[in-house]
């Protein structure tokens, strides 16, 4: 049973939706679709491919593009010869539908096993795996190769152990000639193309499938960062039973550290972030400009962040803690790429105040049966504590190619990303200066004042402490001015939430704010396991926060 609930809780991409079209996290919303592996195969084909799993006939390819295609139905041979990914290249195309990972690994060329890297990842991981029989490990292979000389080429997420005939099997693969990652997924006896890189941003099918968790149409890495929690890395080892199978099986025994994977995660998001300005300006104008603004002004996904310090060992008498910074602000374009002036050293906060806040809300890890009953529970918080969303790496390559490329001005950016800057994710004054952003196709020179002018005309009849307003208020800062203008601010603002982090009183401030996040993420559909999170005895129903620029905390007006 742990290998068939297993198959069905990974394969998010295909899930169906829940009732009312709200999602619910994929873990819920799997489980109580789906209680045997055949049901759940089919009610996944069902939101996948339209079909039942036995109708779909082996040694074949079929297309079925959530949102655009209402049924799977085989790729013909026209649409077979565009796919020119590894996958389709070294598999499709020869008549060969591998079943197995390890079917497929050993039919790629020399070259690619000698480049292949192998990771592991399981919300469980650090959990003792006697903790409770009811526990579900869910350990997950992430696999990269480089078919062809260069990069990775192909990357393949699997079951880790269990029977790999009925494990969940899928792969993103890039095409070096169309320029995108076409995503495929085995079902059943057959294989299914779900769509590449530009239908992820399509209105039809944004969102939907792969595409719920592949939001930009780039490889996904949730935990990006140092220490990569969840993943074998340099930082923490998965644990497994003595007698687990899975240390006999020979991927296991090529697991190497994910802080190789967030190198490989970063350069891809690059490389599909290149191919789709290059693609959106081939015509000499912008294509659909808002999509390209969208990942300044608004959050379209996330990574998640944390400490550096393993929950369980933070004792009241232990050094401080340095929150994540990302927990602050968005660090990597305004400190990083635009290089604000700024002298504050990051946030930290007494290990006493962090130990009493697990009590205080009743901090606790959790994962509960689709009947509702639990299965496990620990009191604290994940292994490294305090994990919180921080603004998407993808989100902001788009920015930084942009900045490159002429398509925004820095101090553009900087304008926009300073409008509650304090809130890195999640921002609605931010989300409301998209009504801007142009949607006809635009000069790539003409785009960023047009943007500019479009608000700072409408700020001349709004309040001053509007969204409209406060950019209007920065675009007046003089062009030598900006980057020391902000940087102030930005300094001001973390030297206030240093000095309130140490108070009693503030940190619960922040504590309350990271759980308000951390909801938001809950509700997204690339939270899909219920141990990614703890679980706190703040309200699901409290008021949702939002942080301000003297550090003090707010419920959102």
């Amino acid at each position: 049973m742990h290998d068939e609930r297993s198959q069905v809780r990974r394969a998010t991409a295909w899930r169906r939706p829940t009732a009312g079209g709200t999602p619910e996290g994929g873990l819920r919303a799997a489980e109580k679709a789906v209680p045997e592996a055949a049901e759940a195969e089919h009610d996944l084909v069902g939101e996948g491919c339209g079909a039942d799993p036995s109708a779909l006939k082996a040694g074949r390819l079929y297309r079925r593009v959530s949102g655009r295609d209402d049924r799977a139905r085989p790729v013909g041979p026209e649409e077979l010869a565009g796919l020119g990914d590894p996958m389709a290249a070294e598999f499709f195309h020869r008549d060969r539908f591998p079943m197995t990972v390890r079917e497929l690994l050993s039919g790629l060329p020399e070259a690619a096993a000698a480049s292949r890297r192998v990771y592991l990842v399981g919300e469980a991981g650090q959990i003792a795996p006697d903790a409770s029989p009811g526990l579900h490990r869910d350990m997950r292979f992430a696999i990269t190769a480089a078919v062809r000389a260069g990069q990775p080429d192909l990357l393949i997420s699997t079951q880790a152990g269990g029977d790999q005939v009925t494990a969940f099997l899928q792969v993103a693969a890039w095409d070096p000639g169309a320029k995108v990652f076409n995503f495929y997924m085995r079902v059943g006896p057959a294989w299914v193309w779900a769509g590449n890189s530009w239908d992820a941003l399509e209105p039809d099918s944004r969102g939907k499938g792969c595409f719920d968790s592949h939001v930009n149409g780039s490889v996904v890495m949730k935990e990006l960062r140092i220490p990569w929690i969840n993943w074998q890395s340099e930082r923490a080892t998965i644990r497994l039973a003595d007698d687990d199978p899975l240390r006999r099986d020979p991927l296991y025994q090529e697991v190497t550290g994910a802080q190789k994977l967030e190198l490989t995660v970063r350069s891809l998001v690059t490389r599909w972030t290149a191919a789709r300005l290059a693609g959106v300006t081939a015509n000499g104008v912008v294509e659909h400009p808002d999509r390209l603004l969208r990942h300044l002004f608004t959050t379209t996904t996330v990574n998640l962040a944390c400490t550096d310090r393993q929950s369980s060992v933070v004792t009241p008498e232990s050094a401080d803690l340095v929150l994540p910074m990302g927990f602050w602000l968005n660090q990597d374009v305004l400190l990083d790429d635009l290089g604000l002036v700024t002298r504050a050293a990051p946030p930290t906060a007494p290990a006493a105040r962090y130990c009493a806040s697990l009590t205080r809300f009743g901090f606790r890890m959790e994962e509960r049966a689709e009947d509702g009953s639990v299965v496990f529970h620990r009191p604290g918080d994940t292994f490294f504590a305090f994990v919180v969303p921080e603004a998407a790496h993808e989100d902001n390559e788009v920015v930084r190619q942009m900045i490159r490329h002429g398509l925004l001005s820095a101090k553009f950016a900087a304008c926009v990303l300073m409008v509650d800057f304090p809130n890195p994710v999640f921002s609605p004054p931010r989300a409301h200066l998209m009504r801007y952003a142009p949607t006809a196709a635009t000069e790539p020179s003409a785009l960023c004042d047009r943007t500019a002018l479009a608000i700072t005309d409408a700020a001349r009849t709004l309040p001053a402490d509007s969204p409209e307003g406060l950019f209007a208020a920065h675009w007046r800062v003089p062009d030598d001015a900006w980057q020391a203008v902000f940087g102030q601010r930005v300094d001001a603002y973390l030297r206030k939430a240093a000095a309130r982090a140490r108070t009693e009183d503030g940190f619960d401030d922040y504590v309350r704010l990271a759980e308000s996040r951390r909801r938001r993420f809950r509700a997204m559909r690339l939270n899909e396991f219920q141990l990614t999170l703890p679980v706190t005895g703040i309200p699901a129903d409290a008021p949702p926060l939002t942080m301000r620029e003297d550090a003090t905390t707010v419920p959102l007006p």
